[in-house]
């Protein structure tokens, strides 16, 4: 069995740095060539820790920007971490190409299924204190997805603060918080949120040339 290829972006646990996440089962060796390939992207990376638990070898990396030593914030350069974390996993470790999305499109072998979007889309918004929002989203996985999530939750006037990102196998599983005006959605801002996320992720066709 190859196991299920994750890497999750979690710009939560830590307030200084982006903290990066890649589990392949016990196949992912020392990742140096991860690290030297984020590192080109301008980014100071380094190991945190390594563990193991029953879903294999969990590495995880603290990331900032060189330019600031900050966290990295700007959903473009995110999306640039996860496809290039990805990418390598595609290269290095070719067998992971038949579980992930990506696989199809950079890939040796593309996925032996497919995901309905209808179906593997959910969407949840809920109160997380007077002051802000917590968004779900779980979609299928495409190469843009976390930039044009953030581009459609701020083209109706929400703030995203922080959150995280994982991209699991065939799907990707977003985690947002969100405000508007400072404050925590109001229900019907709640209901237009969600409304057009699933407007956009369920468009028959999704825009990829850019990327």
């Amino acid at each position: 069995m190859v196991p299920t290829p994750k890497v999750i972006i979690d710009q939560d646990s830590d307030p200084d740095a982006t903290v990066v996440e890649i589990t392949f089962g016990d196949r992912l060796g020392a990742l140096l060539d991860t690290m030297n390939a984020l590192k080109s992207l301008g980014l100071n990376v380094t190991k945190a820790n390594v563990y193991l638990d029953s879903s294999g070898k969990h590495n995880k990396f603290c990331i900032t920007k060189a330019s600031t030593g900050r966290k990295v914030e700007e959903p473009e350069l995110l999306e640039a971490i996860r496809l290039t974390i990805i990418n390598n996993l595609l290269e290095f470790h070719p067998e992971s190409s038949s579980q992930l999305a990506m696989g199809a499109t950079f890939g040796a072998e593309p996925p032996k299924e497919t995901v309905d979007v209808d179906i593997a889309t959910r969407i949840r918004v809920h109160d997380d204190g007077p002051d802000r929002s917590l968004l779900y989203v779980e979609t299928a996985d495409h190469p843009g997805l976390l930039v044009e999530l953030v581009k459609t939750i701020t083209d109706i006037n929400v703030a995203v603060e922080s959150g995280e990102f994982d991209t699991e196998g065939l799907l990707a599983k977003a985690k947002f918080h969100v405000s508007y005006k400072g404050k925590a959605l109001i229900k019907p801002l709640q209901q237009v949120l969600a409304n057009s996320l699933r407007y956009y992720l369920r468009r028959p066709t999704t825009e990829e040339a850019s990327f």
